[in-house]
């Protein structure tokens, strides 16, 4: 079991959290799992940038980014070096420091 730790969000996660998730499961099911809200309006088939997070400590350790989510993350909202779709991006055996971007693409959400 990896530990993630989620820095605050405001609106999604305000305190943070610290969650235990299996190694191969993906950042958003982690998450979901856990009862953070983040959004996948695609339903997790990499389809849009609503899951983008940055990876603030472990990215090294995922596994690359396929052609498709690299070029879905050109599209995201506050592009860094250390996004990753959370849908795309399953969780290696050490730990993660995850942010949520404040914004993402989506104009409506059906959870706020």
């Amino acid at each position: 079991m990896a530990h993630i730790h989620v820095l605050p969000h405001p609106e999604i996660c305000p305190a943070g959290a610290d969650i235990e998730a299996p190694q191969g499961m993906s950042i958003c099911d982690a998450l979901l799992r856990a009862g953070i809200s983040i959004e996948h309006a695609c339903d997790k088939s990499c389809a849009c940038t609503t899951c983008h997070v940055l990876v603030r400590k472990g990215f090294d350790a995922l596994a690359p980014a396929e052609e498709k989510e690299e070029d879905l993350l050109d599209k995201a909202w506050g592009l860094e070096p250390d996004s990753r779709l959370s849908c795309q991006a399953l969780i290696p055996d050490e730990d993660l420091t995850i942010e949520i971007p404040k914004y993402t693409i989506n104009m409506v959400s059906e959870t706020h």
